[in-house]
């Protein structure tokens, strides 16, 4: 894993741990930043844990915030601390493959049916622009962008709704998944992904429910079906 120092400007506090309660909650939502945007680009690796102290001083910061972000994020079952203290990204099984796709489909389209009366043109426009981006990252097989941008993408559309009850969980969704279909990439490539946000834009300025509710639910099947070839494929050679 790879989470570059770089994502969080403060650097660890002299005082350690005694430092203000406004300090730490800053550092601490820095490296909830930080970890979570590793999670969703792939910098965390399936299989290779981390130390706490190790991803602490990476992140340059003490390892208290560290410890408080990484028990929530396992607490949404996104981390999985080892009783040896070290943390990776839980194994993906074929039965929770089967979970988070299920969930997906019963969550996403929903979510983005709801926001759709607060999305406008002006939102089809930016979806568009990080849409252009995708593509060139499609032709130049930048996965680890292509995940950010496909976040950016879909999360434009999900907090549009407002929802505070959805939102999270899908979050969380997204936290689960995302680094296994970093690994999928890393081997199949970014080019043989169909573009459904295209449908989904066009569904967007139409106001159309129907023909974004179903754009969002291909885009889920596409890419989580390279996420279950790519399963069946290990299964196969146990």
């Amino acid at each position: 894993m790879a989470v570059r120092r770089s994502a969080l400007q403060s650097g660890p506090s002299k005082g350690g741990d005694t430092a203000p309660t406004s300090t730490r909650g800053a550092a601490r939502e820095q490296v909830d930043r930080a970890v979570r945007s590793g999670l969703l680009t792939g910098r965390f690796i399936p299989g290779k844990a981390v130390t706490l102290r190790g991803l602490a001083a990476e992140l340059g910061v003490s390892p208290m915030p560290v410890r408080e972000v990484l028990q929530r994020l396992a607490a949404e079952n996104a981390l999985e601390v080892k009783p040896n203290g070290r943390v990776q990204v839980p194994d993906m099984t074929p039965a929770r493959y089967q979970e988070v796709l299920k969930a997906r489909l019963l969550l996403e389209p929903e979510l983005a049916t709801l926001a759709l009366p607060h999305l406008t043109s002006k939102d089809a426009k930016r979806l568009k622009a990080v849409d252009d981006d995708i593509d060139q990252c499609i032709l130049s097989g930048d996965a680890e962008s292509y995940m950010r941008l496909n976040h950016t993408f879909h999360f434009h559309i999900y907090r549009a709704s407002g929802s505070e009850v959805l939102l999270p969980l899908i979050d969380s969704l997204w936290l689960q998944f995302a680094p296994f279909m970093r690994t999928v990439y890393g081997r199949v490539g970014t080019v043989s992904l169909d573009d459904r946000h295209k449908e989904a834009i066009r569904a967007i300025e139409l106001q159309n429910e129907d023909a974004l509710r179903s754009a969002i639910a291909a885009d889920i099947n596409d890419g989580m079906g390279l996420l279950g070839k790519e399963l069946l494929a290990v299964q196969g050679k146990t």
